[in-house]
């Protein structure tokens, strides 16, 4: 079996072809065809071959940290991490996007101003801050984007259902690959030893910290004591 059929089948595992149930006419090119409960299917083959453009144009950057991936969506952001931390590129801290981080100068001194030579995107829909402040200073954007998403400013489009954290995964487990392949830090029929569930986020439950319903509801009685006492001594100061 080939490189590029086993990294379908990786693919159609992780349902990165499902789409969602609307379709924005800038991705009509990248659907295959309609399921029967109504979501749109993407083409895995388009997919594949995005993704091994996209990588050529992150390999081709010459300082690494000059890549910026960015997810506003809470499952992706694990991905974004294991991401730069295995090429290299830089990630932003949290979630939240930071208005200004890519266009005002003023933030330079806390840190908070970037210049990347790329953008990569999660969900054009929840990144859309970061890809407009992008247009602005003419960086590049490479996105995931699925089937209801417009491409606006998005540069190279990787059509695929982004609305799953196995799905997201799977494809910047493979974008990462190709970069370190294309960098020569992997070679072309060697298999990569990192797992792709590394890139899975994860959800922590109370029961995994060892702490009891009790406990939780005796904290929040504790803050909302707290909050009590701080405004009837704001209301007396006033």
């Amino acid at each position: 079996m080939s490189r590029k059929e086993q990294d379908i089948k990786r693919l159609i595992a992780s349902q990165c072809h499902i789409g969602t149930k609307q379709l924005h006419f800038d991705l009509k090119r990248y659907v295959s065809h309609r399921s029967d409960n109504g979501s749109y299917i993407l083409n895995l083959e388009e997919t594949w071959q995005h993704i091994k453009l996209a990588a050529r144009v992150i390999a081709a950057v010459e300082q690494p940290q000059d890549v910026m991936v960015v997810s506003s969506r809470p499952i992706g952001q694990r991905a974004v991490i294991k991401f730069a931390h295995y090429t290299q590129a830089s990630s932003t801290r949290s979630a939240r996007w930071t208005p200004g981080t890519l266009t005002n100068q003023s933030n330079s001194a806390s840190g908070k101003f970037q210049e990347p030579a790329l953008l990569i995107v999660t969900d054009p829909h929840l990144d859309r801050q970061a890809i407009v402040e992008a247009s602005y200073v003419n960086i590049p954007v490479i996105a995931l984007c699925n089937s209801d998403t417009p491409l606006q400013f998005v540069d190279i489009p990787i059509p695929v259902g982004n609305r799953e954290t196995k799905s997201i995964s799977m494809i910047y487990w493979l974008l990462a690959r190709e970069v370190k392949i294309l960098r020569g830090e992997l070679r072309q029929d060697e298999e990569w030893d990192v797992l792709v569930d590394l890139f899975y986020h994860k959800e922590i439950t109370n029961d995994q910290l060892g702490i009891t319903d009790n406990q939780v509801k005796q904290e929040a009685e504790g803050e909302d004591h707290e909050q009590q006492a701080e405004g009837e001594k704001a209301d007396k100061d006033w």
